[in-house]
C-alpha cells in the first residue's frame, strides 16, 4: 500500500478526519486512523468511535491499494508540520512511513482487523445550501446544553415538514430557533431527529468546502435508523441519535408583546461587554428601557458599578429587566444582523431577540433566540 498527495491536500483531510477521534478512547484501536487506497485509485481517511464517524476521499497523484490504521491525532500533528511538498506514504513491514521533501517519520501501525467498520449511510434526506446551514447550526447550537447529565438539553432537535427544516436548542435558560428551507427527496416528508449538539456544530463548520450538504436520516426501521449523515465535498460523517424527547418549546415562545426595542447590534453588543467588566459571574446587567435610551448597570457588590446610555427606538411600555451578560451576548452575536430587537411582556417573562429577514410575508422571523430574565431584587 502507498501514495502519493499533495501536503495541503493530505494535511486538511487529516485534520478534518482526526476531529471526529475521541480524546479518551474506550479501546487504543479507536485512537486510530484508517487510510485505505482502494482498487480504484482513490484515497480513504475514515476515524469512527462507535458515536461519530467521518471518512474523506482524496484523489491522490499515485497510488497501490492496500489498508492501514495508524494514529490519527499523531498523523495530524505531523502532516501539519511538513514541508509544503508532495507527500509520499508507504509500508514497511509493520511500520508505516511518511516522506515529504527532505522529512522522514516512521509510525507504528495498528491493527486493522481490530478497527470497527463505518456505519451504512442512513437514506438521502434531502439537500441544502452548505453555507446557510452551517449559519443555522452555529445559531441554534449556542443554546444547546453543556450538562451531561441531562442529555435532552444537549442536542439540537431537528424538525422536517415538506421543504421547511426548523433546529431548535434550549439550555432551560435560553431557547433558540430557526427555519430554514431545504430541497428534500420527498415532498411529503415529515421527520424528526435528536442530534448531539456539539458534534452537529462541528460537522456543520467543517463542512462548507462544498456547495451543498446533503442530509441522509433514516425512516423507522429502515437502513441507518438511529443514526444521521452529512456528506459535501468528498466528506462524509455520520452520528447516533439522542433520545427525541424535547421540551414543547413553541409554546414557551410569545406572540404578544408590551414593548419593542431596535437598538444597533454593534453598539450594543460592545455597552454590554464594557458594563459587564465589573459584573461577577452570577451578576446580571441590567436593562432599563424608558423612552428613546437604554441604561445598562451592572455592579460587583459595593466594590465597582458601570453604567452606559445607548440610544434606542423604543415602542410600549417602560421596563426594567436582567439578563446573564453571556447569555446576551451570545444571543447578540447569532442573530447574524446589523439591528438587534428585543421584545418584552414583562420583566420577570422570556424577551425575544431577533434579527435578520422574516421568512414569510407575516413577518416571522426565521431565527428567535428567547432569554430568560433574571429576577431583580429591588
Amino acid at each position: 500500500m502507498m501514495f502519493r498527495v499533495d501536503r495541503d491536500v493530505l494535511a486538511e483531510a487529516v485534520a478534518w478526519t482526526a476531529r471526529s477521534l475521541p480524546a479518551r478512547p474506550s479501546q487504543p484501536v479507536l485512537a486510530g486512523m484508517r487510510l485505505e487506497v482502494t482498487e480504484s485509485q482513490a484515497l480513504k481517511l475514515s476515524g469512527f468511535d462507535y458515536e461519530v464517524s467521518a471518512e474523506v476521499t482524496l484523489e491522490p497523484q499515485v497510488g497501490e491499494p492496500g489498508v492501514v490504521l495508524v494514529s490519527g491525532k499523531l498523523l495530524a500533528e505531523i502532516t501539519k508540520a511538513l514541508p509544503g511538498q508532495p507527500v509520499d506514504f508507504s509500508l514497511d513491514g509493520t511500520k508505516a512511513v511518511v516522506t515529504c521533501g527532505t522529512a522522514r517519520f516512521t509510525l507504528q501501525t495498528m491493527s486493522v482487523e481490530d478497527y470497527p467498520s463505518l456505519p451504512t449511510m442512513p437514506p438521502a434526506a434531502g439537500r441544502v445550501g452548505s453555507d446557510v446551514f452551517a449559519s443555522a447550526v452555529a445559531q441554534v447550537a449556542v443554546a444547546a446544553g453543556k450538562d451531561e447529565t441531562l442529555p435532552m438539553l444537549t442536542g439540537v432537535r431537528m424538525e422536517i415538514e415538506g421543504d421547511t427544516v426548523t433546529l431548535a436548542a434550549t439550555d432551560r435558560y435560553r431557547l433558540a430557533v430557526r427555519e430554514l428551507k431545504w430541497q428534500p427527496e420527498q415532498p411529503d416528508i415529515s421527520a424528526v431527529a435528536m442530534i448531539p449538539g456539539r458534534t452537529l456544530a462541528d460537522t456543520a463548520k467543517a463542512l462548507v468546502t462544498g456547495a451543498e450538504v446533503e442530509i441522509a436520516l433514516s425512516s423507522s426501521g429502515g437502513t441507518g435508523e438511529g443514526m444521521i449523515g452529512f456528506t459535501s465535498g468528498g466528506r462524509r460523517t455520520t452520528t447516533r441519535l439522542l433520545d427525541p424527547e424535547f421540551p414543547k418549546y413553541r409554546s414557551l415562545l410569545p406572540t404578544e408583546f408590551s414593548a419593542r426595542a431596535d437598538l444597533p447590534t454593534g453598539p450594543f453588543v460592545e455597552a454590554v461587554k464594557r458594563v459587564a467588566l465589573v459584573a461577577e459571574r452570577n451578576t446580571p446587567v441590567r436593562l432599563a428601557f424608558s423612552g428613546g435610551e437604554v441604561v445598562l448597570e451592572a455592579a460587583s457588590g459595593d466594590e465597582a458599578q458601570a453604567v452606559e446610555v445607548l440610544p434606542v427606538e423604543f415602542d410600549g411600555e417602560d421596563i426594567n429587566i436582567a439578563f446573564n451578560h453571556q447569555f446576551l451576548l451570545e444571543g447578540l452575536h447569532a442573530i447574524d444582523s446589523d439591528v438587534a430587537r428585543l421584545q418584552f411582556t414583562t420583566s420577570t417573562k422570556p424577551a425575544i431577540l431577533t434579527g435578520g429577514k422574516p421568512v414569510d410575508d407575516e413577518g416571522v422571523p426565521d431565527y428567535r433566540y428567547l432569554i430568560m430574565p433574571i429576577r431583580l431584587s429591588s
